[in-house]
């Protein structure tokens, strides 16, 4: 008989991404690592395999005294970091709204914490079934159920209509309709939900607000947001003048925006138009916070202060993470051509990290890849499976001929 409590039967097992990571590692150890393509790593690389990080943030970091990163930081965030994060979150397409924000061990943090208090014991996540694994094993941990609807239409379009009738099943089935929306630049396809998507979907959501029955809570996880055009934000100012029982909530992360993924700091922004839902949210999280992790990063929080407070220091990295993103748009302009050219289908992509390769039989045409050291992680199962390649992790020159490789694979295996 385990000791372990009923309800934590079933979790656990290796992590794929992680799995595989470490078998292109090893395989790379054997053979050396420029023999390989491991496309499997959600970090950005340089050509040499080592992480990039923003001279700009350096120099902040080296600007913080250390006696005074040591200290404990307060459990909801210094004021001046959740200014950062909204700035940064938003920039100037800043909702005319009531916003708040509390400090998360990333953005993984925040969807926690967003799950757990705008959600019943037992409740439903709903989100796009092209989703990060994680969003399934935190409503796990916390109790709480997940359910998808397609991500993407015949025209390979954001599904609108299977979104709005997956939101309509569950205004039938409990109070909070919570939905989760990775955007921009969507881990794993790439996407962008689009303005006139996003305007059907709002209204959709209005009108659930607007029903005498349902409040709306509204996730997105933002985590790759600069590596999306400036105007991919546009769709931030759909959330003025919101019902006040239609809530916003934004998991923002440093990770991906400030290269700083081991330093585990995120805001997890609150947008409202009643003050009232602001301030509950900040002493909800905040209690939160202090029953789980208690405190984050007190050094991230003064580096992200220090450069948005600083006018030349934030200028400087702005321009640093547009050529970060540009540079990284030029990885996956090579994939997105040569995989039109061998006939490769993939799921539509606009900015970020990944590209995939939807195949109900990703396992197998992940093996088929790794006989020829090419390292890519099968995501999902049924219909919404794949292989996600990161083109985060490669230069440009090992892109090169990476669709033909996949598609000979699938070839091989069958579609």
């Amino acid at each position: 008989m385990s000791v372990l409590a009923k309800h934590t039967q079933g979790k656990g097992g290796p992590d794929k991404i992680f799995r595989i990571s470490g078998m292109a590692k090893a395989r790379a150890a054997e053979v050396g690592k420029e023999n390989i393509i491991n496309a499997t790593t959600g970090a950005f690389l340089d050509a040499n395999g080592q992480l990039i990080t923003m001279k700009t943030v350096e120099e902040a970091v080296k600007l913080i005294p250390f006696r005074d990163s040591a200290e404990y930081a307060s459990i909801e965030g210094t004021p001046g970091f959740v200014q950062a994060a909204i700035d940064g979150a938003f920039r100037e397409y800043r909702p005319n709204a009531c916003i708040g924000g509390v400090a998360t061990p990333g953005g993984t943090g925040g969807l926690h914490h967003a799950i757990y208090n705008y959600l019943e014991p037992g409740d439903t996540v709903i989100s796009m079934d092209r989703y990060w694994a994680a969003y399934k094993s935190i409503c796990r941990e916390c109790g709480r159920s997940f359910d998808t609807f397609v991500s993407f239409d015949e025209n390979n379009n954001f599904n609108v209509q299977g979104c709005i009738e997956k939101l309509r099943e569950y205004a039938e089935k409990q109070t909070n309709v919570f939905m989760i929306l990775n955007t921009p630049a969507n881990n794993p396809t790439g996407y962008n939900v689009k303005q006139n998507e996003w305007e059907a979907i709002m209204a959709e959501l209005t009108a659930i607000a607007n029903n005498g029955r349902n409040n709306v809570v509204l996730l997105l996880d933002v985590a790759y947001i600069d590596y999306a055009a400036p105007e991919a934000r546009a769709f931030f100012s759909l959330f003025n003048n919101l019902p006040e029982n239609f809530i916003l909530l934004v998991a923002y992360t440093m990770s991906k925006s400030y290269a700083m993924y081991g330093y585990r700091l995120g805001c997890l922004l609150c947008v409202s138009s009643s003050q009232q839902e602001v301030d509950d949210f900040i002493a909800i999280n905040k209690f939160s916070s202090r029953a789980t992790w208690s405190n984050c990063s007190r050094l991230g929080m003064h580096v992200m202060e220090k450069i948005d407070q600083t006018p030349e220091l934030k200028a400087a990295f702005r321009a640093e993470q547009e050529e970060l993103r540009l540079s990284l748009l030029k990885r996956a302009e090579v994939f997105v051509k040569e995989a039109q050219e061998v006939g490769l289908k993939t799921c539509p992509f606009d900015s970020g990290f990944f590209v995939t390769v939807p195949t109900v039989k990703a396992e197998e045409v992940a093996a088929e890849l790794r006989k020829s050291d090419i390292f890519m992680v099968p995501l999902g199962d049924g219909a919404n499976a794949g292989i996600r390649v990161a083109l985060c992790a490669l230069p440009e020159e090992k892109i090169v001929g990476i669709a033909a490789k996949i598609k000979e694979a699938l070839d091989i295996v069958g579609e």
